[in-house]
């Protein structure tokens, strides 16, 4: 037990000093499944939940601002109330701001699979429950007015802003600039929602690209090629045709020599 625990322990430090680098997002998706250990023990997981609380701490603490994602099974067939409650008061207690729940479904070859199934009105209560739980906290709110560094990388959804993320990877809406495309930002932090966050431009705000990172291509250029590297002439085309079609009668006559031999 000793021995495990210390090398869970240089595990999460190996971890923490990753997440910690500049250029690597402190953000990490630990799946915890159920807070029950009957239920873990059950689900055949080789961890209990002092051990996912563990890691969690020790990131949080040596990580500034690391976001922990995990994901939940509600109606695992030996799941109790009880249990379930112990997975709700894991949310509680840490709020997670990227939440993954799913409902148990029997995989056909697992042990699960074989075992009495939870009626589902009762599972999809949990389920509904623990997203209740999940919509009534927000996890930005503090962090309106701050100044941010993101790294505007893609557009949104609605086409509507451009999205950025900051050292934690939370979602940040940016306005639309072409400018800013794969550009570092200066921003501040103007309005929270529950899975993102707007902002402004900080006024003579440094914009800059990324240590290392080179410039965006051209629309429709393939990266790791040149461009006299993908065209092809019409004379390029021409071998090709004939070397396929050499190709194919090639193969034909060698299937009709094995046809003739089988038949004699």
């Amino acid at each position: 037990m000793e021995k495990k625990l210390k090398a869970r322990v240089k595990h999460a430090q190996e971890i923490a000093k990753i997440l910690q680098h500049p250029r690597v997002y402190s953000f990490l998706h630990v799946p915890v499944q159920s807070a029950s250990d009957s239920v873990l023990m059950d689900m055949k997981r080789e961890y209990c939940q002092a051990d996912f609380r563990h890691v969690t701490d020790f990131l949080k603490q040596q990580v500034p601002d690391v976001t922990i994602a995990t994901d939940l099974i509600c109606g695992f067939p030996t799941e109790t109330e009880d249990d379930f409650e112990e997975t709700m008061q894991l949310v509680r207690d840490y709020k997670f701001p990227s939440l993954f729940i799913n409902q148990f479904f029997p995989r056909p070859g697992t042990p699960a699979a074989n075992m009495p199934r939870i009626p589902p009105p009762d599972v999809k209560k949990r389920t509904k429950r623990v997203s209740e739980l999940f919509q009534s906290y927000h996890p930005y709110t503090h962090k309106l007015g701050e100044i941010q560094e993101v790294l505007v990388t893609e557009i949104s959804h609605d086409k509507q802003y451009y999205v950025g993320h900051n050292k934690s990877y939370d979602q940040v809406l940016v306005p639309q600039d072409e400018n800013l495309m794969g550009k570092m930002v200066s921003v501040e932090i103007t309005e929270t929602g529950k899975h993102f966050m707007k902002c402004r431009l900080v006024k003579d705000g440094e914009v800059r690209r990324p240590v290392s990172v080179p410039p965006p291509l051209p629309k429709g250029q393939v990266s790791g090629f040149k461009q006299t590297d993908v065209v092809i002439t019409s004379k390029g085309i021409w071998f090709f045709a004939v070397s396929m079609v050499v190709m194919l009668i090639a193969v034909v006559w060698r299937v009709y020599g094995l046809v003739q031999q089988f038949i004699t």
